[in-house]
């Protein structure tokens, strides 16, 4: 196979490469696996050469601080709105803030935290899978996907559901914001989510500074009242990561994975009949088709590469990889047969969907339970799911799910 020019193989803006960009994620790991793109960040496709970047102390998180500044229009709006906003979210802090603030909020996701709201997932799960029955059909994103792991976070920080659309609608423009392919009118529209979702967060962390409970946010209120460990700007972003990061990677995770399973029924039927398969099979559709496919690291210190030809690539200090999870998660080194979805795969839980290092997901676990009761039961409920038109896929890179999947079910 001849060599492609790597610029045509990472295309954001080509539609095969949003609707499956696997097959070229293959090709980059084979022309140029440590590709220095056009704007100077090296893309890493390799499991090891991703896994271990994530892991290093020699990388940080904290582009702002660390990154050589680009002088283009959107980079340049992009460190102003930053300048301008709270603090720093701690997906971009290093030690020792990342660690003081991870700190607060840890025990509230360990997975023996998130299995006591097991009972809870499963009732709400029931709940939608009733409706479902009546009918006869379901949207997934719209009646499962979304609804379900937003009242989880809700609960968790027991913050009001009656707003659940306008959050939704502020979720999904901050996040695309986040996207690199994102233009002036996307970060404007982010900018209107932020000024709307601000005010109604800080309503309601002063109602529950007045009553104080037993919830993930009156434990960062009480935190910050003690001293100074947690400002009022910090604790604000927190607050609004923990919201949003809490249902938008599940939604993609119970809506990426339903599918692959509706592609690969062997596969459904084969989880449908052995429960002993519930966390291994997440762990394989994080693998399969995750929801994050790639973040980004700063080199604090000359970092070297191998080309396709064993050629040294060095990043040198202020210089961005992209680390793209998903190139990693189909490495045929780690993987064998890795576009082939698999439950019952030995290795599954070696995915970097989550990342790894400091940086690994905090409610990896709260995610993986919530795919696992949703699918789990959805997939044991109906006998008979079949999709009914086509999938729908977000005009997203970086957090890639769809945004319509709609099932009959009996």
């Amino acid at each position: 196979m001849s060599a492609v020019d790597p610029e045509l193989l990472w295309n954001p803006f080509d539609p095969a490469f949003r609707a499956d960009p696997y097959p070229f994620y293959d090709r980059l790991r084979t022309d140029a696996p440590a590709w220095p793109n056009a704007i100077g960040t090296v893309v890493l496709t390799r499991y090891d050469d991703v896994a271990r970047t994530l892991r290093s102390n020699d990388f940080s998180r904290d582009v702002d601080a660390n990154a050589t500044p680009r002088d283009d229009e959107i980079s340049r709006r992009r460190r102003e709105r930053r300048a301008n906003g709270a603090a720093k979210s701690i997906l971009n802090l290093d030690p020792p803030d990342h660690t003081r603030l991870r700190r607060m909020v840890t025990t509230a996701f360990t997975p023996t935290a998130v299995q006591r709201l097991r009972g809870r997932m499963e009732a709400m799960v029931d709940a939608v899978l009733d409706r479902a029955a009546d009918t006869g059909s379901l949207e997934l994103i719209e009646d499962l996907a979304f609804p379900v792991p937003f009242q989880v976070i809700s609960e968790m920080l027991d913050m009001p559901t009656d707003r659940g659309d306008e959050l939704r609608t502020w979720s999904q423009a901050l996040t695309a914001a986040l996207e690199p392919t994102a233009d002036m009118a996307t970060l404007d529209a982010a900018d209107e989510a932020i000024a709307q979702l601000a005010p109604y967060m800080w309503e309601v962390i002063e109602e529950r500074r007045r009553a104080l409970g037993d919830d993930v946010l009156s434990r960062l209120i009480a935190v910050e009242e003690e001293g100074d460990r947690l400002s009022p700007e910090e604790l604000i972003t927190f607050v609004i990561l923990l919201y949003v990061a809490g249902h938008e990677t599940t939604v993609n995770l119970i809506g990426n994975g339903m599918l692959a399973l509706l592609r690969n029924r062997d596969e459904l039927t084969r989880w449908r009949d052995d429960p002993s398969l519930d966390d291994r099979a997440v762990d394989e559709l994080l693998r399969f088709d995750g929801p994050v496919q790639h973040t980004i690291r700063v080199a604090m210190v000359p970092v070297t590469y191998a080309g396709a030809q064993g050629e040294p690539v060095v990043v040198e200090p202020g210089g961005t990889v992209l680390t793209v999870l998903g190139a990693a998660n189909h490495d045929p080194a780690v993987f064998d047969d890795p576009h082939s979805l698999r439950l019952d795969r030995a290795n599954s839980n070696r995915h970097l969907a989550f990342a790894a290092g400091i940086h690994y997901c905090l409610g990896a676990s709260l995610a993986k339970m919530e795919a696992s009761v949703a699918i789990g039961r959805l997939i044991r409920r109906f006998p008979d799911i079949e999709l009914t038109g086509e999938p729908h896929w977000r005009d997203r890179i970086t957090i890639r799910g769809v945004d319509r999947l709609q099932l009959s079910v009996r």
